[in-house]
């Protein structure tokens, strides 16, 4: 399917590695012009080079290294994004999840952290790219945030708490842009990222998986399509969010977790 977004311009956030990075792939498949951004240059670039390859015809890929948690830095993210491609079409905002803990153990600290982490960040992200999004015809925004907001997930108290913040600036967004940008935003459940792979990994070291391909089975077992996800399958629903194949998708907060979700809505 075509998504009519060739030649677009998107920013997509943490995306050198993860779903954000499956976010960018899918869209410069699609020929989108897409800012990728990480923290770490080494990495950042070699996220660039591999999208390079995956990319249609002449669609540009550029790097631009930030933290999320520094306001300075995003403006910067929004602001070479825009000069170097001349607008901003979509805005795809994603950040590493915060440490795992019953609420017992977190602090003060803990708290500020994951607020500015997971919220700040994007309450910083939409402010500044708020007019470039609006501007000649309009634009998107996707929060990948977590399936934590419908169903609260054991020992992750933070993301459990935090994240939903997230799903209320959302549809505030949707409405208050609307109709010149669409907001929505996606919530996945496991997928095979590197962090994932990383613990699979470590079970294999500790014995309590025969292979990686256990692991990987095992974490899936539970899931009702028997496997956990790929995260393309996510991306390519970031890209088809972005289109205007979803133009009267808004205000949404749509679980990608194989069924796994218990709750009705």
């Amino acid at each position: 399917m075509d998504l009519e977004i060739a030649d677009n311009s998107a920013l997509v956030t943490a995306s050198s590695r993860g779903l954000g990075n499956a976010s960018a792939t899918a869209l410069v498949r699609e020929g989108v012009n897409v800012a990728i951004n990480g923290r770490n240059v080494d990495a950042l670039e070699e996220a660039a080079a591999e999208l390079r390859e995956e990319a249609a015809g002449d669609t540009r890929v550029l790097p631009i290294q930030g933290n999320l948690t520094d306001e300075n830095d995003i403006e910067t993210l929004v602001e070479t994004t825009v000069d170097e491609f001349g607008g901003l079409d979509h805005l795809v905002t994603s950040a590493g999840g915060p440490p795992s803990g019953p609420f017992l153990e977190t602090d003060d600290e803990d708290w500020y952290e994951a607020y500015d982490l997971l919220v700040m960040s994007v309450v910083r992200l939409v402010r500044e790219a708020a007019d470039p999004l609006q501007a000649d015809g309009g634009g998107t925004i996707v929060n990948i945030t977590s399936r934590s907001v419908k169903e609260a997930i054991d020992s992750l108290v933070l993301s459990n708490s935090v994240r939903m913040s997230v799903i209320g600036l959302e549809k505030t967004v949707s409405k208050e842009l609307a109709p010149e940008v669409r907001a929505n935003a996606v919530l996945p459940s496991a997928h095979e990222t590197s962090r994932i792979e990383d613990l699979i990994e470590q079970g294999v070291e500790r014995g309590e998986y025969e292979s990686y391909e256990q692991g990987l089975a095992e974490r899936g077992s539970s899931n009702p399509l028997g496997r956990i996800g790929d995260p393309m399958e996510l991306g390519n629903t970031v890209a088809f969010l972005s289109s205007p194949k979803a133009g009267y998708i808004n205000g949404q907060a749509i679980p990608i977790d194989g069924g796994a979700g218990k709750s009705n809505l």
